[in-house]
């Protein structure tokens, strides 16, 4: 096993997940439940699933594409998204613009 990648991926996982939606939402859900350990394996199971198809699609990707056309969609993917919640994240105006 390649230790210094699951030390790598570990780290960026966890500090990506802090404050996410998915946090947030499982705060939310413990604090209303009388059972917070129900909603801690809910949770940790759905994240545990959705990083396996991640891991899974990423392998299977890998084997059809090179390496630097990958870091490069994932590039613009990025780029595209930053510019859209700089420029174009209208939706959510903020209080001041009503006044």
């Amino acid at each position: 096993m390649d230790w210094h990648l699951l030390g790598l991926s570990f780290i960026t996982v966890f500090l990506s997940e802090l404050g996410d939606k998915s946090q947030l939402a499982a705060i939310a859900l413990s604090g209303r439940s009388q059972s917070p350990r129900a909603v801690f394996f809910g949770a940790a199971g759905a994240l545990l699933l959705t990083s396996l198809l991640g891991a899974l699609a990423g392998g299977a990707v890998a084997e059809l594409l090179p390496t630097r056309l990958l870091k490069a969609i994932a590039a613009v993917g990025f780029a595209i998204l930053a510019v859209r919640l700089l420029f174009f994240n209208n939706e959510e105006a903020s209080p001041e613009a009503d006044e």
